[in-house]
């Protein structure tokens, strides 16, 4: 089983902001793998299951906010009897330049409050991420009123791109490892 879990904050308010380039991803596999995704209330998430290459596949966007995305994930990977291992966690990196994407096999949190919360509810540093470069606000405003600000219209077409290119790498990552998507995806920004 490999289960895909994208982080975000819950709401329309917050769609399609930086914070929530990790629920995009996951949007774009659950419309690739055409599975529906549905709210779970047990889990205080969004999840859809499907299958790859013979494998059982599930997808989550924890509602607890970017913060807390641990107390969903830690309980889902528990209840399915899955391994931090098993899991690709797909989030925003503010210092990565918009469309640039690091895939790593395991690592800190590098200061991310929401991988943070992830790391200390599985107990575990060793799951592949791939964090998605949102950039910092280069007119100087704080990081928090950034990632939580919609994306201009330019940086709207720059994120659309870099998003599907998260997708291929997640595809890769299940298909050829990490070290496979690490050559191919770290350190090229969208063309």
């Amino acid at each position: 089983m490999r289960i895909l879990v994208g982080l975000g904050n819950p709401g329309k308010r917050y769609e399609h902001t930086p914070h929530n380039v990790g629920f995009d991803v996951i949007d774009g596999l659950a419309k690739r793998l055409e599975c529906a995704l549905r709210t779970s209330f047990r889990f205080k998430a969004r999840m859809g299951k499907t299958v790859l290459n013979d494998e059982e596949i599930l997808l989550l966007e924890p509602q607890s906010y970017m913060n807390a995305s641990g107390s969903v994930v830690g309980p889902v990977l528990r209840y399915k009897k899955a391994a931090p291992a098993d899991m690709i966690l797909v989030l925003d990196d503010a210092d990565l330049e918009l469309g640039r994407l690091r895939i790593r096999a395991k690592g800190s949190n590098g200061g991310h409050k929401g991988l943070e919360s992830v790391i200390e509810n599985v107990a575990s540093t060793e799951f592949p991420r791939v964090r998605v470069g949102i950039g910092r606000n280069s007119h100087g405003g704080n990081l928090v009123e950034h990632v939580l600000k919609p994306f201009s219209k330019n940086e709207q077409v720059e994120i659309g791109k870099t998003v599907e290119r998260a997708v291929e790498a997640v595809f890769c990552i299940i298909e050829a490892g990490v070290e496979t998507a690490m050559n191919k995806f770290n350190g090229k920004n969208v063309e």
